[in-house]
C-alpha cells in the first residue's frame, strides 16, 4: 500500500520541481519577471492560481472538518467566501490590473500604495511590509500544520518532519522559478484539488456508503436532528461572522496580485468566470467530503479524533493506493499552492518595499532576486517555529491571518482604486487602525466574549479611520490620470 502512495506523491513532487525549473529558465531575468512573471498571466491560469493560492489546506482539511463536527451551519463560511470572492472580481480585478500599471508599474501591493500616495510613500511601504511579513509568517504556519498532519495521520510519521518536509519542497519551486512557477503550479494544483473534491463525495456516497443521499440525511438525522439545517443554532452575530469571511478577499495581497499579473484588462471578465466556477464546485466538493464523510463513519462505527483529518481518513479507507496517492497529492496542492504564494509575497515586499527602499535604494534587478530568494527561506523558517505546535487548528490560524489582511488592506485598497479624495495619511491611518483592532479583538478576548469574528471591527474601524483622516488634512491631489506606464520587458 505504502509503494503506490508514494509512488503519486512522488510524481507529483517531480511535475511541481520540473514546473520551478520551466519558470527559472523563462521569467526570473529581473524583478518584474521573478515577482510578477512578466505580467503576462491568461486568464486561466490567473484565475487558477487566485483561487488555488486563496483556499489552502483549509478546503480540504478546516472546512470538511468544521462541517464533520458541527453540520450544515458552517457552510455559511463558504458561502460568504463566494460573494466576497465574486465581489473581489468586480470591483478590485480590473481597476487593480489598470492601476497597478499606471502608477510607475508597481510590482507589490506596498510598491501601488506607495506610488498611489508618494506624500507617504515610505511609511507606506515599511508598514505595508511589516504586515504583510508578521500575518503571512502566521498564514503560511496554517499550511505548514496541515502538511504536518497528513505526514502524521496518513503515515504514521513524526509531524515536525511532515512540517519540514512539506516546506522544503514549495522552497525549491519558489526559491527557483519565483512567481511564475508559483501560478503555473497553482493552475495545476487547482486542477488536482477540484478533481478530488468532486471524485471523494461521490465515491463515499455510491462507493463506500451504497444507499445514496437519502440514506445518508437519514443518518445524519438520526445522529443530531438539527445536523443539516443552516439555521440551527445559529445566531445573528453568528451569521453576521461566518459571511463576513468575504470582506477578507479585498485584502488578500497573495490573492489580488493576481489581478496584477493577469494579462490585460481585457481579459479580467474571463478569469473571473473561470475561477468563480472552480469555486463553485471545489466549495460544493469540501461541504460534500464533510458531511457525507460524517454519514459514513457513523454508518460504520469510525471514530475521527481530529476531525480536521477526516479527508485523510476517508482517502484511506475507499481507495486503491494509487488513487489514495492522488487525494493526498491534493490536499498537499492545496496546502503548498497557498505557502508558495504567501512566501513569495512576503518575499517580494522585504526585497522591493524594504531592501531596496531602506538599505539599497540603487540595487540591481539580479540583487533584488536574490535578497527575494533569501527572504522566502526566512519567512519559512518563522512559520515553521510557529507551526511547532501539533495541536494548532488550521482553521483557526487561517482565521486569524484573513481578518488581519482583510481589515488592514481591504478597506484601503478598496477605497485607493475608487476614492479620489483619499489621501496619503488616511492610507496610513487605516492600515494601522485596521491591523491593531484585529490583533486587540483577539488579544483582550473581545472575540471570544462577543463571539463577533475580528475582521469586522477591523474593517470598520479601518474604513472609518481613512475616510475621517483623509477628509480632516489636505487633498495632495495623488490620484493621477495619466496614461499607464509601458510594461517593461
Amino acid at each position: 500500500m505504502g509503494i503506490g502512495i508514494w509512488t503519486s506523491l512522488i510524481l507529483y513532487f517531480i511535475l511541481m520541481i520540473g514546473i520551478g525549473v520551466y519558470a527559472w529558465r523563462k521569467s526570473t531575468s529581473d524583478s518584474e519577471g521573478y515577482m510578477l512573471g512578466g505580467r503576462n498571466l491568461s486568464p486561466g491560469v490567473a484565475a487558477l492560481s487566485a483561487g488555488a493560492s486563496d483556499m489552502s489546506g483549509w478546503l480540504l482539511l478546516g472546512l470538511p472538518g468544521a462541517l464533520y463536527a458541527t453540520g450544515l451551519v458552517e457552510a455559511w463560511i463558504g458561502i460568504g467566501l463566494f460573494i466576497g470572492a465574486l465581489l473581489n472580481w468586480i470591483i478590485v480585478a480590473p481597476r487593480l490590473r489598470e492601476q497597478t500599471e499606471r502608477y510607475s508599474n508597481s510590482l507589490t501591493i506596498p510598491g501601488f500604495l506607495a506610488n498611489r500616495f508618494p506624500t507617504q510613500a515610505k511609511t507606506l511601504r515599511t508598514v505595508s511590509a511589516i504586515i504583510i511579513v508578521v500575518f503571512f509568517a502566521v498564514y503560511t504556519a496554517s499550511g505548514l500544520v496541515g502538511g504536518g498532519k497528513l505526514y502524521a495521520s496518513a503515515f504514521g510519521g513524526d509531524y515536525m518532519v511532515g512540517v519540514c518536509l512539506t516546506l522544503g519542497v514549495v522552497l525549491v519551486y519558489t526559491v527557483i522559478g519565483g512567481f511564475l512557477a508559483v501560478s503555473l503550479t497553482d493552475f495545476v494544483q487547482g486542477c488536482i484539488m477540484m478533481l478530488a473534491l468532486v471524485v471523494m463525495p461521490l465515491v463515499i456516497l455510491w462507493a463506500g456508503q451504497g444507499n445514496g443521499v437519502d440514506q445518508a440525511a437519514d443518518r445524519l438525522t438520526d445522529v443530531d436532528q438539527s445536523y443539516l439545517s443552516l439555521t440551527a443554532g445559529l445566531t445573528g452575530i453568528g451569521w453576521l461572522s461566518a459571511m463576513a469571511w468575504g470582506l477578507g478577499y479585498f485584502g488578500q495581497p497573495h490573492i489580488i496580485v493576481r489581478f496584477m499579473a493577469v494579462r490585460s484588462v481585457a481579459d479580467v471578465p474571463k478569469a473571473r468566470n473561470i475561477g468563480m466556477i472552480w469555486m463553485a464546485i471545489s466549495l460544493a466538493g469540501a461541504v460534500g467530503v464533510g458531511v457525507f464523510g460524517r454519514a459514513y463513519t457513523e454508518r460504520n462505527g469510525i471514530v475521527i479524533d481530529d476531525p480536521e483529518t477526516i479527508f485523510i481518513v476517508l482517502a484511506n479507507l475507499l481507495f486503491h493506493p494509487l488513487v489514495t496517492g492522488f487525494l493526498y497529492a491534493a490536499l498537499l496542492a492545496a496546502i503548498m499552492s497557498t505557502v508558495s504564494s504567501q512566501l513569495l509575497v512576503s518575499a517580494s515586499s522585504l526585497s522591493e518595499d524594504f531592501y531596496r527602499v531602506v538599505l539599497k535604494r540603487n540595487a540591481s534587478d539580479r540583487a533584488l532576486v536574490n535578497v527575494g530568494r533569501g527572504a522566502t527561506v526566512l519567512v519559512g523558517l518563522v512559520a515553521i517555529w510557529i507551526a511547532a505546535d501539533p495541536e494548532a487548528q488550521v482553521l483557526g490560524l487561517v482565521s486569524n491571518a484573513w481578518a488581519g489582511f482583510g481589515a488592514a488592506f481591504g478597506p484601503l485598497i478598496i477605497l485607493a482604486l475608487t476614492w479620489r479624495r483619499m489621501n496619503g495619511l488616511g492610507a496610513v491611518a487605516g492600515l494601522v487602525v485596521g491591523a491593531l483592532t484585529v490583533m486587540l479583538w483577539i488579544a483582550t478576548g473581545l472575540k471570544a466574549a462577543t463571539g463577533l469574528y475580528e475582521i469586522i471591527p477591523g474593517f470598520i474601524a479601518a474604513t472609518i479611520a481613512i475616510i475621517v483622516v483623509s477628509l480632516l488634512t489636505k487633498d495632495s491631489g495623488e490620484f493621477s490620470e495619466a496614461p499607464a506606464a509601458p510594461v517593461r520587458k
